[in-house]
């Protein structure tokens, strides 16, 4: 077996950017009480749509995270997992330095990424 798949790995920290908070506390909190992150959509016109209702992570400010220069250039989805990383870490209490910065990583996954940009390209191309 490699030495790869024989790694220990350690949650240190959570981090959540979710349709219910912004926050690992305000999202449990929100499922304990059952609440439901679906409303009408309101990022878009959805007037030439059948489908009017979506789970949109709702009050989110990326300027709390990213200058804004910077935040123009990202997809939401970045965003989203700049904020939850920022959380994990200061949930964690771990102190990147010289000593262990060769040891910490970070997992992020997203399912497609940014589909404003999709939409924007396929606008470009197709006109």
């Amino acid at each position: 077996m490699s030495t790869i798949l024989k790694r220990r790995v350690v949650v240190t920290g959570l981090g959540l950017v979710t349709p219910v908070g912004n926050s690992v506390e305000v999202t449990w909190s929100a499922l304990m009480k059952g609440q439901s992150g679906v409303d009408f959509i309101k990022k878009f016109d959805t007037e030439k749509f059948s489908v009017k209702f979506a789970a949109e992570v709702k009050d989110f400010d990326p300027l709390n995270y990213v200058e804004k220069k910077e935040a123009r250039k990202m997809g939401a989805f970045i965003h989203y997992a700049i904020a939850a990383a920022d959380e994990a870490m200061k949930d964690s209490g771990l102190v990147i330095d010289e000593h262990n910065d060769e040891q910490v990583g970070t997992y992020i996954s997203s399912g497609i990424g940014d589909f404003w940009a999709i939409e924007r390209d396929r606008e470009v191309t197709m006109g």
